[in-house]
């Protein structure tokens, strides 16, 4: 019976070191008060990543020992190293911080008293006036761009020349315009996902640095950037960016000296 009960403890032994040394799928969740959606979860020391769902949750392979960092605009970035309890459970719960930035205090303008008369002196200028204030009904929207403004004007002949929409179309110009409004459309938002995701992605797929804007470039070229990337959440934004990432690389090796 004791031989038994040595061979369980042996066989329970080798079991949990066999699980400690293997890679598993770990399901976690953050917990906060603000939200929990779109949170970048990065393995870095198997560089791979991952992104919470709308209640916080998430999966992301580990092994023992690996880094875990957790990153969000809103948050304080917070760093886990896996130990043995989350291997065995295959568990982690997080706990992340609102991300609070304090601004110096700054004094702008005149300091009031409280006292009427007094404040009144050290008021200067007159209040602006707007179109409301006089009865006109004003444009309220987005400012248009440049290109935009001049494909109004090359479609429309801005209200006073009905010919130019036609002269436009013959010269090729109403082409060029909308094409120019493509092109600044993809600049607008290749900038948008650099500025926003560019650590986070770069953290878990190494780039040397003189790469890195081309590498952006070469993804705003293509013909479904628009489409897989405008108004998308940034977890199919990142597929997308792996996936050219692959291909950026592979024309690296190809292209190299």
């Amino acid at each position: 019976m004791s031989i038994f009960k040595g061979n369980i403890v042996v066989f329970c032994i080798c079991f949990c070191q066999s699980m400690l040394s293997q890679t598993v799928e770990i399901s976690g969740k953050v917990d906060n008060k603000v939200g929990a959606e779109n949170i970048h979860v990065i393995n870095k020391s198997a560089q791979v990543f991952t992104i919470t769902n709308s209640k916080g949750e998430f999966r992301i392979s580990a092994s023992l020992n690996d880094t875990l960092s957790f990153s969000s605009i809103q948050y304080q970035p917070k760093i886990v190293v896996v130990d043995k309890n989350m291997i065995l459970f295959k568990a982690i719960g997080i706990t992340l911080y609102e991300q609070i930035n304090e601004l110096d205090e700054v004094l702008v303008g005149k300091v009031l008293t409280g006292n009427l008369l007094s404040d009144i002196k050290n008021v200067e200028g007159n209040a602006p006036i707007n179109f409301y204030d006089v009865g006109i009904a004003g444009y309220t929207g987005k400012p248009a761009t440049q290109s935009e403004r001049q494909l109004y004007e090359a479609t429309t002949g801005g209200g006073f020349i009905p010919l130019n929409p036609i002269l436009n179309a013959i010269s090729g110009r109403t082409k060029q315009l909308k094409n120019q409004i493509k092109i600044e459309e993809k600049e607008e938002l290749m900038q948008s996902i650099k500025g926003r995701l560019a650590k986070d992605f770069f953290a878990s797929n190494p780039m040397e640095e003189e790469f890195k804007m081309d590498f952006f470039y070469f993804c705003a070229d293509d013909e479904n950037f628009i489409k897989y990337c405008k108004n998308e959440t940034d977890f199919k934004i990142l597929i997308f960016l792996s996936h050219k990432y692959k291909q950026y690389m592979e024309n690296l090796k190809l292209n190299g000296p």
